[in-house]
Order: structure tokens, then sequence, then C-alpha cells
């Protein structure tokens, strides 16, 4: 089933002779449970192509369809809404609140969103990315590792259409980029969330179902890597999750 859909997508940023084509006629989709990488260089439009398609940034032309939603047509608070119900987002830096705990911060947007609190997902939620332990703890107090595991925490949640990545293990060292890798991977296959990763670093980009390489705003392959159950299973319990 078709979850997510993009066609046509362009960003410009300036005219004239400043004109810059961050994005250029990008069209593609994502079905529900599938890892998608997006691999590209530096400048090749991959961070713009993430915010526009969680809807934190506009296209110049071009749309963007979430589980039958133009996401761009709605109004900014009904946007805002969407994406809170949505789209869980996990970026390279946390954006954790200094002064929230790690079940605070998990829980922030589900309560911005006027729901009440759920303890059994919470605790879930806690055991799942490892912080039983560290769960009164700010995230001052916490390693880069266990802050990039609450901001998972968080994008999770609520159980979310799509979990969009941008660069998450690029400020972490390697052992706790391989952890937080096998928690977002483990989180796709075990519970068919579908993720979509930005990464310019191609052994993390191998481990997705399809990998799409973007350069200069242009999409320039669309690979299929797998996508039997059976090949999945035995992916998340062997060695190459690292």
């Amino acid at each position: 089933m078709e979850i997510l859909r993009c066609d046509h997508l362009s960003k410009i940023y300036g005219s004239g002779e400043t004109r810059v084509a961050a994005l250029d006629d990008v069209s593609f989709s994502v079905e529900k449970g599938e890892f998608v990488s997006i691999i590209g260089p530096s400048g090749s439009g991959k961070s713009t192509l993430l915010h526009i398609l969680g809807g934190v940034d506009k296209p110049t032309e071009g749309t963007v369809t979430i589980c039958g939603t133009d996401i761009h047509k709605l109004n900014e608070d009904k946007l805002a809404i969407f994406r809170r119900r949505q789209i869980g987002l996990v970026y390279q830096f946390y954006n954790l609140l200094p002064v929230l705990n790690v079940d605070e911060n998990i829980i922030l947007p589900y309560l911005l969103d006027g729901r009440g609190m759920d303890k059994a997902r919470l605790d879930q939620v806690v055991e799942q990315i490892g912080l039983t332990e560290r769960r009164n703890n700010l995230p001052s107090q916490l390693s880069g590792g266990q802050q990039q595991r609450v901001s998972i925490g968080r994008a999770i949640f609520h159980h979310p259409a799509i979990v969009l990545a941008d660069e998450p293990t690029g400020n972490l060292d390697r052992k706790n980029g391989e952890e937080i890798m096998k928690l977002l991977i483990q989180s796709n296959r075990e519970q068919n969330q579908t993720l979509i990763l930005i990464t310019h670093d191609e052994s993390i980009a191998l481990m997705a179902d399809r990998m799409i390489c973007i350069e200069d705003g242009h999409i320039i392959r669309d690979e299929r890597i797998r996508s039997l159950k059976s090949e999945r299973a035995s992916f998340v319990g062997n060695d190459e999750v690292r």
C-alpha cells in the first residue's frame, strides 16, 4: 500500500543570477513499511527534500501526499496537527528540550496534540530504546547516543505513518551510530514502521530496502536492494546491522 508520494517537486531559491534549484522535478513513492535511504553529497538537495516531505518547508512546485492527504494544501494549523499525528522526525542534533527529562521529551508532541498520557505506551517505548534506568535524566545527563535514542522514542511514540530521519548517526561515534541504526531498523522490521533516512554514508544507505541517490537536485538512481520478508528478517539478526 502506497503511504507517500511526491510528484514533480522543485525547490528554487533566489532568482536571476542567484537562482539555485535545490530540487528539480523529483518524483517517487514509498510503500507502507518500506525502509528507503536517500543518499547524496552535501548540497545535493537531500535534506531539502526531507524537510519538504515532513512539511517543515514548502516546495516551489509539486505535491507531497501522505496517507491520501496533499500536505501542502493544508493551512499552517492543520499542517502542524498533521505533522504531530502522522510524521515522526529524527534530527542529527537531537532537538531535545534541555529542561525536560527523557519521559517528558518523548511525550511532549503527544501532549501538545491535546491527548492524555498513555503510560503503557510510554513504558513500552522507553524500554524499546533502552533507557528505562535513565527516564528521569535531563539531556545534559545523557550521552549523545542516549539523546538520539530519546529523539527516536519521541518520533515513534505516537505510531506515525512515517518516520523521517536526517543524518541520525552524523553526530555520533561509530559504536553509537551502529546502535542507533539497529534501533531504527528494528522499529521498521518488527513494527512495520515506514522509514525514510537521509545519509551521505553509503554503508548506511545499503541497509535499506531501497536506495535513492540524489545529485544536484535530481534523482540519478532509484535502486531496490531487498524486498522479501525472509531477507528482511535475516538482515535484522545478522552482523550487517553495523
